[in-house]
Formats: structure tokens, C-alpha cells, sequence
């Protein structure tokens, strides 16, 4: 029992990992249409440059606003100068966005090495708290906390704010919301520098979480990211939050009970999905909520 609960808590932190990558993504295709394979490239640069900031600051919370604030800025010259170009070319936005993935990957091999860089949680959430029997991390239990209270803002931001309205009815039907004398695109500018954020948030969290660093993250969690979206339904934020948990979860058991197939497991999720409801766990009606 008391390993089944560890594997359960590995699971959900890595969900939520995934989940603070997988929302941003979902954002910016349900409100702008954009297929950015780019998107885990800012998980990298936000894990590379918050933890750097972090070791040499001494200071965790300096480091994610570091990793926050990179991110931030890196979506921006993204959406400027890589994406704006392309909106409605889906093919051209596919090519363009994995060559900027690519680049942006070497260049944090040009700044920061080639290496493995290690990582250490800060002293204050090092260890486990022990409860009778079994042991949970606490770093592990704060990435929950962080990806529960990520969630929430989300959906008050969308379900509560007036800015959340003019998205929602963005997705619905852009053009009506630019007649009315709203400036969408600055909306997909926000929207696109809000998931560039949580990205980066979720790129310095998982440093800690594993351990080390190292230049090919951005691939495997981009991949993830883009398993989540499609598995939980494209431009729902509640999808890819149940999405990222099934795969964090389905990872962690596969792993501990059958690991020849812990590789193949999401695909095979997202396969079955894709077979029985090909528009995902929430599907489109229920896009952005």
C-alpha cells in the first residue's frame, strides 16, 4: 500500500508537469489556432535559466521568476517573428515552429554546455513527510499544490474575468469579437506570452523533481505535452488537466509493473482515444473550460 501511494504521488507531480506545459499549448491553439512545436523549447529554456539563476541567487522563488520572465519574453519574439507570419498555415506553422524548437535547443548547449546539470530542491521542501507507514515527498507534494493552484487561476482567469470572456469568445468566432472593437490580437499576444510562461514555470519545477537538467527535455516533454492536448481534447483546459494526470499516472505504474511497456503506454492511450472519441476526453463543446 504504502508503494502504491508513493507511485500515485510520482504520478500526479509528473501529470502536473506536464499539465503546466500541455495548458499553454491548449491555449494558444484553442484561441489563435497555432500548431507550436516550439512550445517545449520554452520548457527547456525556463528549466536551464531558473535553475542557473537559482544556483547562483541561492534563492528558489528568484528562480522561478526568472524562468517565468525568459519564457515570457522568448514567446514573445516567437509569436513576432516565427508564428505571426504563418497563422492559418498549419503546415507552414508545423515546419517553422520544430526548426525554432531545434535552434533553441542548441543554443542552450551554446550558453549553458553541452553537460548534464544537476538540480536540488531548496532546503525548506528537501525530505518527506512521514505519515504512519508512508513517506511523501514534499517537493513532489508542492508540484501538485503549484499545478492545482496554476489550474484554478486558469479557470477563474477564463470563467471569471472579463479578459476570460474575450478569449472564450475569440475561440467561438474571432472576427465578430474585432468587429466589436476589440483588439484580438493583442489577445493572442497575451495568450501566447501566458503559456510561454507556464511553460517556463513548469521547466524550472522539473529540475528539482529529476534531478538534472539536459538539452533534450524540451523534445520529450514537447511530445508529452502534444499527447495531453490531443488525448484530452484540443483547446480545453480541463482536458489536458485530466489528460496529464491519466499520463503522469499511467507512466508511474507502467514504470513500477510493467516497464518493458512504460514507452509505449501513452501512445497507446492516445491511440485508443483517438479510435473511440477523436476529439478527446472533453472534445470541443466543452473547449476552454
Amino acid at each position: 500500500m504504502e508503494m502504491l501511494i508513493n507511485i500515485t504521488v510520482n504520478g500526479l507531480a509528473t501529470g502536473m508537469l506536464i499539465f503546466l506545459l500541455a495548458a499553454g499549448l491548449t491555449l494558444i491553439f484553442g484561441l489563435m489556432d497555432v500548431l507550436n512545436f516550439a512550445h517545449g523549447a520554452l520548457f527547456l529554456w525556463g528549466a536551464y535559466a531558473g535553475i542557473w539563476v537559482y544556483t547562483s541567487s541561492g534563492s528558489f522563488l528568484v528562480g522561478i521568476i526568472a524562468a517565468i520572465i525568459t519564457c515570457c519574453i522568448l514567446g514573445y519574439l516567437l509569436e513576432r517573428f516565427i508564428v505571426k507570419p504563418v497563422y492559418g498555415n498549419h503546415i507552414q506553422q508545423i515546419l517553422i515552429t520544430l526548426g525554432a524548437m531545434l535552434v533553441l535547443s542548441e543554443l542552450v548547449k551554446v550558453v549553458w554546455g553541452p553537460n548534464i546539470i544537476h538540480a536540488r530542491a531548496p532546503e525548506w521542501l528537501r525530505g518527506s513527510w512521514e505519515i504512519g507507514d508512508v513517506f511523501l515527498i514534499k517537493y513532489r507534494i508542492f508540484i501538485i499544490f503549484v499545478g492545482l493552484l496554476v489550474f484554478g487561476s486558469l479557470l477563474f482567469l477564463l470563467n471569471r474575468t472579463k479578459l476570460g470572456l474575450v478569449v472564450r469568445a475569440g475561440v467561438m468566432d474571432k472576427e465578430m469579437v474585432q468587429a466589436l472593437g476589440i483588439n484580438i490580437r493583442k489577445v493572442f499576444l497575451f495568450v501566447f506570452i501566458l503559456g510561454a510562461g507556464m511553460a517556463g514555470l513548469g521547466g524550472m519545477l522539473f529540475g528539482p523533481y529529476s534531478g538534472v537538467i539536459y538539452a533534450e527535455i524540451g523534445l520529450e516533454y514537447g511530445i508529452l505535452a502534444f499527447i495531453v492536448v490531443v488525448i484530452g481534447g484540443m483547446g480545453s483546459v480541463l482536458g489536458s488537466m485530466i489528460a496529464a494526470l491519466l499520463v503522469g499516472l499511467l507512466g508511474s505504474y507502467a514504470a513500477y509493473f510493467l516497464p518493458e511497456i512504460a514507452l509505449a503506454v501513452n501512445f497507446l492511450l492516445m491511440l485508443a482515444i483517438l479510435i473511440f472519441k477523436p476529439s478527446g476526453i472533453m472534445g470541443m463543446k466543452e473547449a476552454l473550460k
